[in-house]
């Protein structure tokens, strides 16, 4: 539950700032402040409850705080058989510091973004999704889940890069995105 949580939280503030007014850009700020510090906190907690005595990267019952559900069910015919894509994200020794790292870069980065001077609600909802698709990709254990949260990464790294980016932002955009 705290894996759906570290990514989905994000998702629910970003929808929650839809019905923010743009001209409150106080709430906004807060908004985003609130919703990383909570990321941060449920990753130093599953830092705290983490067993590193369980160790391995092939072997699925090496993952801990696991959540597996029946996502996709596919019969792709006689040369592919029955294709099954789960949403299954966990935890292991490799993704638990990217967890942390990201959770506690998202934190800082949203006080560094108290210095945007326009088009603060846009922004704050890119950033909040940006946020959403760094977790997924760390917690990610099923192939398909884990390009869908890597593509899903490009979208409002684009817009980031190239609205509220330096001098050369849509040129630097254009190279991100190729």
């Amino acid at each position: 539950m705290a894996l759906s949580a570290i990514i989905f939280l994000p998702v629910v503030a970003m929808a929650a700032l839809l019905f923010v007014p743009k001209d409150n850009v106080k709430l906004l700020r807060t908004i985003t402040l609130i919703v990383t510090g909570a990321q941060l906190v449920i990753a130093l907690y599953l830092w705290a409850n983490f067993n590193g005595g369980m160790n391995g990267v092939n072997d699925p019952s090496s993952f801990q705080f696991k959540e597996q559900h029946s996502w996709i069910r596919l019969d792709a015919g006689p040369i592919f058989g029955k294709v099954a894509i789960d949403y299954f994200v966990g935890v292991d020794g490799i993704s638990l510091p990217m967890i942390i790292l990201s959770a506690l870069v998202c934190f800082i980065a949203t006080f560094a973004s108290f210095s945007i001077h326009h088009s603060h609600k846009g922004y704050f909802a890119m950033f909040l999704l940006l946020d959403a698709a760094m977790m997924g990709v760390f917690l990610s254990l099923d192939f398909f889940l884990f390009y869908l949260f890597w593509e899903l990464m490009l979208l409002p790294m684009y817009f980031l890069i190239g609205i509220w980016g330096g001098p050369r932002r849509e040129y630097a955009a254009i190279k991100f995105f190729l």
